[in-house]
């Protein structure tokens, strides 16, 4: 299992979350990587400062991913399946696979997106 980081979850480690602490460290301990991509970072990046010195920290043991053209068009035809319109979060879903966790403070925007992928992910919010 891991764990697939959207904005919601940055947030809460710049709020200094202790229970965001406590999965990031956990998943660091397991050599499981968190998975995000670099739309995401752009939804959480204000140019440093010490409320993101924490992100900052975090960002060196997290996968980002490019949004290219490849994961851009999957997003595309993801969005058409569910009816959506946000491509960062259709992105996103398409990082994860069976059994990883989507750590996200918006559930009800990301489960649609998770049924029309056919993933079986637990939506966790911080």
């Amino acid at each position: 299992m891991r764990l697939i980081l959207d904005a919601g979850a940055f947030i809460a480690l710049e709020r200094r979350d202790p229970w965001m602490l406590k999965r990031l460290n956990a998943a660091r301990i397991a050599r499981t990587p968190p998975v995000s991509h670099g739309g995401v970072i752009g939804q959480v990046w204000r140019g440093g400062g010490a409320r993101q010195a924490i992100v900052a920290r975090a960002l060196f043991g997290v996968v980002i991913r490019p949004l290219d053209a490849a994961l851009g068009r999957a997003a595309g035809e993801l969005l058409a399946r569910a009816k959506r319109a946000d491509v960062i979060d259709a992105a996103l879903v398409l990082l994860a696979r069976d059994g990883d966790h989507i750590i996200t403070s918006d559930p009800d925007d990301l489960e649609p997106l998770a049924r029309a992928a056919d993933l079986d992910v637990e939506l966790v919010v911080p």
